[in-house]
């Protein structure tokens, strides 16, 4: 093959990935279009864990009655607005955000086509699965963060007081920051089994070096809790933690699962 061919070749290849991200960016942009006027409901979802009429809240609530205890008090945090123009960023921001994960399934389902004319059948079969895991990780991190991690911040937060003369007054900004934060996060923490199989089927990683650096693990795994929740109690920080360590044990298994199909 020529230096021409191999130029050429090249810059198909170029050409085929601006292709690509073209695509994915005009998928994008329609999604978070289409998602910029369903308001209503999407921020009735955001914003849902502000009251104690949350499914958290109720759950907890319940469970305390049942087993005799006094249920937390009830709270309805007050959002404010601050700046002229940043309800309406943000109402864009977040369309923006809720359209990138729609139509991330797409954007991977590119990229593998993308990539997968170069690769052997059974890496065709790794890569996919791989991609598929690693989105519904990422799925499983929001709903974790939304649903259990968020609330119990915005309560302990949200209702937190040095003093009794002191109002709280939180900012839709500060809110929504915080949200899109976690869920990023835990999010990105949850992608801890993909990587764990990742690593071990490329024989870099080996389980009893992870089982080995437990103690390790869990310390790093404290510090990283305490990064995502922002807050002093223990209780908290263990709501965090304690999915995070399960990860690691999860991964654990994995990379010993791989390395035995991968002893001859």
């Amino acid at each position: 093959m020529t230096s021409e061919e191999n130029t050429g070749s090249f810059w198909d290849h170029l050409e085929v990935l601006r292709g690509v991200i073209i695509r994915v960016l005009a998928v994008w942009m329609v999604i978070s279009i289409v998602t910029f006027f369903f308001k209503s409901e999407i921020f009735d979802i955001l914003l849902a864990p502000k009251s104690d009429e949350f499914l958290l809240y109720r759950l907890i609530a319940e469970l305390c009655l049942r087993f005799g205890l006094e249920p937390p008090g009830s709270f309805d945090l007050e959002l404010i607005n601050i700046g002229l123009a940043r309800q309406f960023m943000i109402h864009m921001q977040t369309a923006l955000c809720v359209g990138f994960v729609l139509a991330a399934p797409y954007a991977l389902y590119e990229v593998f086509g993308f990539v997968s004319p170069g690769l052997y059948r059974k890496e065709r079969h790794y890569v996919s699965r791989i991609l598929f895991c690693g989105y519904l990780m990422f799925l499983i991190g929001i709903a974790l963060s939304y649903l259990i991690i968020f609330p119990m911040t915005v309560q302990f937060l949200g209702s937190y007081q040095v003093a009794a003369d002191v109002t709280n007054m939180i900012s839709l900004d500060s809110y929504m920051g915080t949200l899109f934060m976690m869920c990023l996060c835990m999010g990105t923490v949850c992608e801890l089994p993909v990587l764990s199989w990742l690593l071990a089927k490329a024989g870099v990683l080996k389980h009893s070096v992870m089982a080995k650096y437990r103690r390790h693990a869990i310390v790093i795994i404290l510090i990283v809790a305490a990064v995502i929740t922002p807050t002093s109690d223990i209780f908290t920080l263990l709501i965090v933690s304690v999915p995070i360590w399960i990860l690691y044990e999860a991964s654990i298994l994995i990379a010993k699962t791989v390395e035995k199909k991968e002893t001859p």
